[in-house]
């Protein structure tokens, strides 16, 4: 591709299934220059030409992967740095980053979480305690609805995961606004796509298991779990969240359950919805008695969100859907980008 003026930015990992679509997206932004792009191999391992890896990018000129190294990132005057890497990889690296003035969007889960008990879940050993607990402080969870303000000019976004995404944002306007009986209990009820569980192959993973199945999995023990309590300010008895594999490439439905503090009509719930995302382009909210499915979010970077109501007014369902690779990670991160340097939150993604 010809040279383009623009923030000199790099991806760490473009080979992945995230990494590809956060490629894709960055390629045709019109404030950034062409991504340098790495594998996670040093030294002379991992060079190659994307369209290798993913024939989609044929015919677009060379997009030359290349090995990772800091010295390349000084050379081309990278200051901008993505990370579509394990957790692990993103725990270890970004203390140097932010060593060498680079402003980080961390697509892993290395850098979400706070409380130690929820963190725990990853085993996380860092090299330099303090420089890790520094890191924690500074890192914005980048959920651009409820974040927007903390985003801009931030130096190291923690990208939300998929599953959280949907059951977030389907339930913090109601918790904000007390409506939900939380000591009754919620259940949230998620089921995404395979490529959910990343490119690498695992016998749970193959398609002969996949393909006309349906199963759960991680009852109990989802390590995203954390994550949603966190930013809900939930109790761990307060939710119950369990994930599900579809037999389908990529999408979110989350269905959440939830009691009421008091009877609500329709009308005030859906103003509830509405009222809150009010000036947020990226979340729909659907009126009764239509319901969101994956086929309406996949391949935007639209969280649909929409509600029943039983006949008492009390008990309420609902139902939350994002394509998983790009609201639910790489279109989530260029929202992010967009915020952090104070441009159109649609830029590149409209």
């Amino acid at each position: 591709m010809g040279a383009r003026a623009g923030v000199p930015c790099a991806v760490v990992g473009a080979t992945g299934y995230v990494g590809f679509e956060l490629t894709r997206l960055l390629l045709r932004h019109p404030r950034l220059a062409p991504p340098l792009l790495l594998t996670r191999e040093s030294g002379g391992n991992g060079a190659g030409d994307l369209a290798e890896v993913f024939p989609h990018v044929s015919g677009n000129g060379s997009l030359r992967l290349e090995p990772f190294a800091w010295e390349k990132l000084a050379a081309r005057g990278v200051e901008l740095l993505f990370l579509a890497t394990p957790p692990e990889t993103a725990r270890a690296w970004l203390p140097e980053a932010r060593r060498r003035g680079l402003r980080v969007i961390d697509l892993s889960a290395a850098w979400r979480l706070r409380t130690p008990a929820y963190r725990a879940a990853y085993n996380f050993a860092d090299a330099d305690p303090a420089a890790a607990e520094a890191i924690e402080q500074q890192a914005v969870y980048g959920l651009p609805e409820l974040a927007r303000e903390r985003l801009r000019g931030a130096q190291v976004v923690a990208n939300p995961g998929c599953y959280p995404t949907s059951v977030i944002l389907a339930l913090a306007p109601l918790l904000g606004a007390g409506l939900v009986d939380t000591e009754r209990g919620i259940v949230a009820d998620s089921k995404s796509g395979v490529t959910g569980a990343g490119k690498q192959a695992t016998p749970e993973t193959h398609f002969v298991e996949v393909a006309s199945n349906f199963r759960a999995y991680s009852v109990f023990t989802h390590r995203h779990t954390g994550e949603i309590l966190e930013q809900l300010g939930l109790a761990p008895a307060e939710l119950v969240f369990t994930t599900h594999l579809l037999p389908i490439p990529r999408g979110i439905l989350s269905t959440i359950y939830v009691h009421l503090q008091r009877r609500l009509a329709a009308g005030e719930v859906e103003q509830c919805l509405r009222g809150f995302y009010a000036g947020c382009p990226f979340v729909r909210v659907f009126a009764p008695p239509r319901l969101p499915e994956i086929q309406y979010s996949l391949n935007t970077n639209y969280c649909d969100i929409g509600f029943a109501l039983d006949e008492g007014g009390t008990r309420l369902v609902l139902v939350s859907c994002l394509d998983n690779l790009l609201k639910g990670a790489a279109g989530q991160a260029v929202q992010n980008l967009n915020l952090v340097y104070g441009w159109d939150e649609k830029e590149g993604l409209a």
